[in-house]
């Protein structure tokens, strides 16, 4: 079986559908899968949540995602130049989970492996612990329907909420 395809809308024939979940690799801007990004806005997938390092910027990367509203949730470590993400987060429009970058690998890592998820415990002193909320963390990953999930701190920007200081 070749895994060589000829390009991105061949390569992912077959294996769309909404409300998938997709990780998507780089950093920044750099080494993004670009083609493939493009090939997911051309098939109109819709209800995706999409996890990686960022949200891309307005016309570029998952940004492209964002700008046709293909998107219901976002799980990033940094989602600073992409206006259309800030105004669907404020409007409650669009779900984030902002997880710190290691985590966030080791989320990924975890997923890959097919273990558990980390557990990620915040620092009762910090601002992230003063403005998130207790969720439910497990690996980025179908994998992780066979784990147990574990307790972790993840941010929420739209609404923040107050947590107990143990």
């Amino acid at each position: 079986m070749s895994k060589v395809y000829p390009d991105a809308k061949s390569a992912l024939a077959g294996l769309l559908k909404d409300d998938m979940t997709i990780a998507a690799g780089g950093f920044g801007l750099c080494g993004i899968p670009e083609n493939l990004i493009a090939a997911l806005v051309e098939s109109g997938v819709k209800g995706l949540t999409i996890a990686g390092n960022n949200a891309g910027v307005d016309d570029f990367g998952m940004g492209l995602l964002l700008k046709s509203r293909q998107v219901k949730k976002v799980i990033a470590s940094y989602v600073g130049e992409n206006k259309e993400f800030e105004r669907q987060v404020l409007a409650g429009e669009l779900e984030l989970q902002l997880t710190p970058q290691g985590t966030l690998a080791e989320k990924f890592r975890a997923g890959g492996a097919g273990i558990p998820g980390p557990k990620a415990s915040t620092r009762t002193s910090s601002t992230a612990a003063t403005t998130c909320s207790k969720t439910r963390s497990a690996p980025i990953s179908p994998s992780s329907r066979r784990g147990r999930e574990t307790s972790s701190a993840t941010w929420s920007i739209a609404r923040p909420r107050a947590t107990s200081t143990r």
